[in-house]
């Protein structure tokens, strides 16, 4: 092909990204920019938008229900890495190897079905005052009966963490099961005739061997409980008193409930930091420690 003919073909390569490149523009980048915009002016959906500087973010910092929320959403970070990561890589070992495992993986994968929605209206029967787990614990003659589950903070934040991580740990397990079926068999084999077996065998071999799935699991991990909502809207509405608020809920609340675009705007500007740098630091990390392992091997 000549120049001419390679230069007629690229011309006509980028008149078809054209059309996905402006969606994409039109999708994406200018309602962030347009966020970002609003972040800094006074707005209530009606009128012309007024600058007012960095006094939206100011005012987010100054009010004690946001620095709740960034608590509670700190809770539901190390919460959902813990709880649905950890049980779903046990179920995933324990499973593996076994005739019928799929079977064995199925009730956990049940849950993640449902919609959040769906999950939240589903424990709070179960938590609710005077609900399911407290009449249990009233026939059972069985402490805890005095605990308000939905109603005290923390633990209003604690047992919601507990209801996404009965939703979240079949697919964690489903992915950790995708990532042990990756691992090539010769290094087990081998590691089994140096005596390794059990703990030591997964410590040592398979743990580091499951990497690159436990990036993923625990990148998506990171990011869904930053950006938690669903549930807790479902469960307690952020209530009560604000108590169980999210960083996701408190941006909704001051947006769509308080007719405050301003300050929703700074506060999902706020959130969306938070995630990215979250994600860029935990990635360049698993970087770092892949090619250290990497220039280990050599």
């Amino acid at each position: 092909m000549n120049r001419s003919g390679a230069t007629s073909y690229q011309g006509q390569a980028r008149g078809f990204l054209l059309p996905s490149l402006a969606l994409v523009l039109l999708v994406f980048y200018l309602p962030v920019l347009y966020t970002f915009y609003l972040s800094f002016t006074k707005y209530n959906g009606l009128g012309t938008p007024e600058f007012v500087g960095l006094e939206n973010f100011a005012s987010m910092f100054e009010d004690s229900a946001f620095l709740d929320a960034v608590r509670n959403t700190a809770i539901w970070v190390v919460g959902t890495l813990v709880l649905p990561v950890g049980l779903g890589l046990l179920v995933a070992v324990l499973a593996y190897g076994f005739r019928g495992s799929g079977w064995l993986r199925l009730p956990f994968l049940v849950p993640y079905a449902l919609s959040g929605v769906a999950v939240g209206v589903i424990w709070s029967f179960m938590l609710g005052s005077g609900g399911a787990l407290t009449q249990a614990l009233q026939f059972l003659n069985l402490p805890g009966t005095e605990l308000r589950w939905l109603q005290d903070s923390p633990l209003n934040t604690i047992v919601m963490v507990i209801a996404a991580s009965w939703q979240g740990v079949g697919v964690n397990a489903l992915l950790f099961t995708v990532g042990l079926q990756s691992i090539p068999k010769e290094p087990l084999e081998a590691a089994r005739i140096d005596g390794a077996t059990g703990l030591r065998l997964f410590s040592h071999i398979t743990w580091p061997l499951l990497r690159p799935s436990t990036t993923v699991v625990v990148g998506l991990s990171i990011v869904n409980g930053l950006k938690t909502f669903d549930i807790v809207q479902a469960m307690t509405q952020g209530g009560p008193a604000r108590s169980s608020e999210t960083l996701a809920l408190t941006m909704y609340r001051d947006t769509f409930v308080n007719s405050d675009y301003g300050l929703g705007s700074a506060v999902a500007i706020f959130l969306s930091i938070v995630t990215v740098g979250a994600s860029i630091i935990y990635l360049r990390r698993q970087l770092s420690l892949s090619s250290s392992s990497l220039g280990g091997g050599k």
